[in-house]
């Protein structure tokens, strides 16, 4: 923090400096930040200690009085204080003040023996803590970052700190004093190296005396001697490759030999860091691939020989990032394919070393955290150096395959091989090696077929990720997996338009979007699966995960089939893609316990409606083109899955699905049966409008029955059919009646014109039928459904339905058999048109006002005197208009005669109040 601070300090002070004064204000901000920093640990300090102090002034006191105050608040009685049931004679003695407990280190039992608890081994030596000693250190980068910090806080951190930058100077002045100095360049790497052995020397003599002070002036000397060999070998050519490379060897088995015998994990990682940096400083920017590579084979070969006698992870994790990360670097810059040869040889080599210490990793753990399994060297060796074979091939796809078979060759042998041990702790890594395998012997097949690895490499190793985090309760693999699976679909949508195999479904395009979404959906099953470890916020992954995959399945599939199936048949093959989609997410809902496979399932009926807006805009009926198979699979797919997840839905979703998928049953049967008459009449007459209104009237009028005889889903669901189902078929069959009887003249082609007796107007009057026995049923006792308060809403609606549908009759006669235009401004304009609607209207509000009047219902004949009422101001305001026509007087006479028939034989009722009145009276 002191550093940090001081940093920080250095920066504003010089951004208020100005002129020649930049340096001077430098140095007190950064002077400053220090002092605040390092006031701040000192009063931290101290409050603990005054914490510590009070505490044992408490406990002495408590002790001092002869005993421990019992509550919830009190401390835990000492093990050497006196029983509370001491003898009396124990307890008249005068209490004698024992001494205060010393404050006990933390204790940490050893983890259980489950596999994929992942850390670091403890650290040991002078570096080590007795805390620390049994527990699995940090992960991950945070693993290398908890070391960097220890090496740069623990022991004198001035000379650790004088070592880095000496390091960096000594590097400097090699090649500042190549430039300008005359000094024979042997003689100058001689000082350079002699200065690395003295300090070698005199860290080895003080190692006793101040361990710390010693291993940081050790690691300095070998961090000097790494850059004096190469800069010898590399830059300047003064030394003979072999007796280069014999010197480095040395300097890496002296370092490995010094930090073992030290058990220091500092000095190593030190030492290794020094030996990484070397070439980089003081390199000029020309030299040969080779040597470089040569000499971090080297340094590799000293970290797998540490590897042997310590499981030190960071050192590991070092080499493991500069290794690959500069190999990486160089093959951007620098990498043609005439290289090659001579760089594929140390690519192999860098795999096989990281493969050896992975193993070696696991297998010298203690006792107490054997099994663990470093999960970033398992899965990310094979990331990197197939990443970069797979660079370095990226033309050759045959030779990137048989690089995939390889890889899948060697990771299933030492799988066997380490199983054949019986050795339980090697469990969790032969699963890792064995999945590997798997996946490189997967991903020979589509390598084959073209270049599309990098998408499925990443995706699949990404799932593996993903696993061993879960296993291992460690946050950052699963990120890192779960952004490789994002990572791969992105790699692979820049692959859609690269060319495709023949032979469908068992080409790249398809099986690499395949692995893609298997990888994510793995992925997303062991996020589900372990998510009692997940830290809260990243449990949002799993379903994010699945998606991903869910979306590259559909991708990969509705592409395959716009490629490989007649452009007629694809609606069809796309319906049974989403079938087949619903039932797998059913599948994993069931099997792998993800949660959001179940809705997913239950998608299927959008996605059913979305496929059948779209045959309606292309087709000419639904079971055209292949859709006589598909339609009646995917609606029984659609109830399969609707059986199997009904006990875990809630009833409003239950019955949106049931009275959703009745709707668009029904739409679709509608719609053929409509198309199918509609050929047999040559597209004449009103016979297609007919039919659509028969398949919902039929299935209304069968309810009732429907409901006794089929158990499920009607009767289970009879509110959903019964009610839902219901209400929708009655609402589209009111709309269908209004709709034609005022757009439809009613031709009976081929059929005489009968009024009422016509296919229209039967079909108008079948659906009025139905309305009222489905509103008369919704009232009944037989229904066992939600009770709806509307159903004289309903009557009131089906009555004003069947008074247009008379009015419409009436029209539709008089077109017929009258020539009048069946359009709304000829019939306002006809005379005959009016005089038969005034008395028409006439006629059925006495019809209306009778009946009312036997049954005596008051508000019936108000209805009717209401429309009696219409038919007057009719007359004065439109038939009075047509002067001298007879239709005129035939208007005014005919309903003047009928109101005459009204007053006599049809009065008003009276009220209710007075009714029952006049009956008590008589009684």
């Amino acid at each position: 923090m002191r550093f940090i601070f001081a940093i920080v300090g250095a920066v504003v002070g010089f951004s208020f400096a100005s002129g020649s004064k930049e340096l001077f204000a430098l140095l007190v901000g950064a002077a400053v930040g220090f002092a605040a920093a390092d006031l701040a640990v000192v009063r931290a300090r101290l409050r603990e200690l005054e914490s510590e102090l009070a505490t044992l002034r408490k406990l002495v006191s408590r002790q001092a009085q002869g005993g421990v105050a019992s509550g919830p608040d009190s401390d835990p009685p000492h093990p050497d204080s006196a029983p509370a049931t001491a003898p009396p004679a124990a307890r008249s003695q005068p209490p004698r003040a024992s001494p205060p407990p010393l404050p006990q280190p933390e204790t940490h039992a050893p983890p259980p023996a489950e596999p994929f608890k992942h850390g670091p081994v403890p650290g040991s030596g002078p570096y080590a803590t007795t805390a620390s000693r049994g527990r699995p250190p940090p992960a991950g980068v945070d693993a290398v970052v908890a070391a960097l910090r220890e090496y740069l806080t623990g022991g004198n951190t001035l000379v650790r700190v004088g070592i880095i930058i000496l390091f960096f100077g000594v590097a400097f002045l090699l090649r500042y004093v190549a430039e300008h100095s005359h000094v024979p360049i042997e003689l100058r790497l001689a000082g350079v190296a002699l200065g690395g052995i003295v300090l070698l020397v005199l860290g080895w003599r003080l190692r006793a005396k101040r361990s710390g002070y010693a291993l940081a002036l050790q690691g300095g000397g070998v961090g000097i001697l790494y850059l004096s060999v190469f800069a010898g070998l590399q830059i300047y050519s003064v030394l003979d490759p072999g007796a280069a490379f014999a010197l480095l060897a040395l300097v890496a088995v002296l370092s490995a030999v010094l930090a073992v015998l030290q058990d220091s994990q500092a000095f190593a990682l030190l030492g290794v860091v020094g030996g990484f940096l070397a070439p980089i400083l003081a390199s000029n920017g020309q030299g040969d691939h080779v040597v470089l590579f040569s000499y971090y084979a080297v340094l590799n070969g000293g970290i797998v020989l540490i590897a042997w006698f310590k499981a030190w992870r960071p050192l590991n994790l070092a080499g493991f990032v500069f290794t690959f990360a500069i190999g990486t670097a160089w093959g951007v810059l620098k990498f043609q394919p005439a290289l090659f040869a001579s760089t594929e040889p140390f690519l192999v080599l860098f795999f096989l070393f990281y493969l050896a210490i992975s193993i070696l990793f696991a297998s010298r753990q203690p006792p107490e955290l054997r099994g663990y399994v470093d999960g970033t060297l398992v899965f990310g060796t094979p990331i990197a150096a197939f990443g970069l074979q797979s660079a370095m091939l990226h033309d050759r796809p045959f030779a990137l395959a048989y690089s995939a078979l390889a890889a899948s060759a060697v990771y299933l042998a030492i799988a066997a091989l380490l199983h054949r041990s019986r050795q339980s702790s090697q469990r969790l890594l032969v699963e890792a090696f064995i999945g590997l395998g798997v996946v490189f012997l997967t991903l020979a097949v589509p390598l084959a077929l073209d270049g599309r690895w990098s998408a499925a490499t990443w995706a699949l190793e990404g799932a593996a990720l993903v696993w061993i985090g879960c296993r291992q309760s460690r946050l950052l693999p699963r990120l890192f997996g779960a952004l490789l699976q994002i990572a791969g679909g992105v790699i692979f949508s820049f692959e859609i338009n690269a060319p495709r195999g023949d032979v469908a479904i068992l080409n790249s395009a398809f099986l690499g979007g395949a692995m893609v979404s298997a990888a994510s959906v793995f992925a997303a099953a062991m996020l589900q699966r372990y998510r009692e470890r997940l830290t809260g916020w990243d449990a949002a992954l799993a379903p994010i995960l699945f998606f991903w995959g869910l979306l590259w399945w559909l991708f990969s599939g509705l592409t395959e089939i716009q490629r490989r199936v007649a452009p007629r048949y694809e609606h069809a093959a796309g319906l049974l893609l989403m079938a087949v989609t619903a039932l797998i997410c059913s599948a994993l809902h069931r099997r792998a316990r993800i949660g959001v496979a179940k809705p997913t399932a239950l998608w299927l009926l959008p996605a059913m409606a979305v496929y059948a807006a779209i045959a309606a805009l292309e087709v000419h009926h639904p079971l055209a083109d292949g859709g006589w198979f598909s339609w009646p699979v995917t609606f029984a797919v659609f109830y399969f899955v609707c059986k199997r997840n009904e006990g875990e839905l809630g009833t409003t979703l239950v019955d949106l699905l049931h009275a959703g998928s009745a709707w668009l049953l029904t739409a679709l049967l509608s719609w053929e049966m409509a198309w199918v008459i509609d050929q047999g009449v040559n597209g004449a007459g009103s016979w297609p409008d007919i039919a659509w209104a028969l398949v919902p009237a039929i299935t209304v009028f069968m309810l009732p029955r429907l409901t006794r005889r089929i158990a499920w889903p009607v009767r289970v669901h009879s509110s959903a059919y019964v009610g839902l189902a219901g209400a929708g078929w009655a609402l589209f069959l009111t709309v269908w009646s209004i709709v034609t009887n005022i757009t439809r003249a009613g031709d009976p082609y081929p059929l005489r014109f009968i009024p009422i007796l016509n296919p229209l107007d039967l079909a108008e009057l079948f659906v009025l039928l139905v309305l009222v026995r489905y509103a008369l049923y919704l009232r009944s006792p037989a229904y066992s459904g939600k009770k709806y308060a509307g159903e004289r809403g309903i009557l009131i609606g089906v009555a004003a339905v069947a008074f247009l549908w008379l009015n419409a009759a009436l029209l539709r006669t008089l077109h017929h058999w009258a020539g009048v235009p069946f359009e709304l401004p000829a019939m306002l304009r006809s005379t005959l048109v009016q005089t038969s609607l005034s008395i028409f209207w006439t006629v059925l509000a006495l019809a209306t006002m009778l009946a009312a009047t036997r049954k005596g219902a008051r508000i019936v004949w108000l209805t009717g005197g209401g429309l009696l009422a219409a038919v007057i101001v009719k007359l004065f305001l439109v038939d009075l208009s047509r002067i001298g026509t007879i239709e005129r007087i035939i208007s005014f006479v005919g309903v003047g005669l009928l109101m005459l028939v009204i007053g006599y034989f049809s009065p008003l009722p009276p009220a209710a109040e007075r009714a029952d009145a006049a009956t008590r009276a008589s009684v």
